[in-house]
């Protein structure tokens, strides 16, 4: 993620004084509030999987839950670029690509894989 926009994001929150409010736990609420409006596009959409001419409110949704991992991060002291690229790392490990291609299996099931030799 661009440096410019964490920082744009961290000096809007840092303009109202609002960092005294955001705690972990109120940062995790608040991702998961976010997360479950953007959710709530996709409710009763039947086969309409991309919620056509709901592009703006899903961009401003997914916004919103970015904006609170950037200052949950912010909280913690991690890098974003760092923290995503370990776990990109360690789902690599977990789903190794010429085992799960075109698959949707759990993990596990790849795992069970490996010890049968296939």
């Amino acid at each position: 993620m661009k440096e410019e926009t964490v920082q744009a994001v961290l000096q809007f929150r840092d303009e109202r004084d609002w960092k005294q409010f955001h705690t972990p736990k109120d940062l995790a609420l608040s991702i998961v509030l976010e997360a479950a409006e953007l959710l709530e596009l996709f409710q009763w959409s039947g086969s309409d999987v991309r919620c056509a001419g709901q592009d703006q409110r899903v961009r401003e949704e997914l916004a919103d839950v970015l904006c609170y991992c950037i200052s949950m991060a912010d909280v913690y002291g991690f890098d974003l670029d760092e923290i995503i690229l370990e776990k990109v790392a360690k789902n690599a490990e977990k789903y190794p690509a010429d085992l799960v291609r075109g698959s949707r299996e759990k993990y596990t099931a790849y795992r069970q894989k490996r010890k049968d030799g296939v």
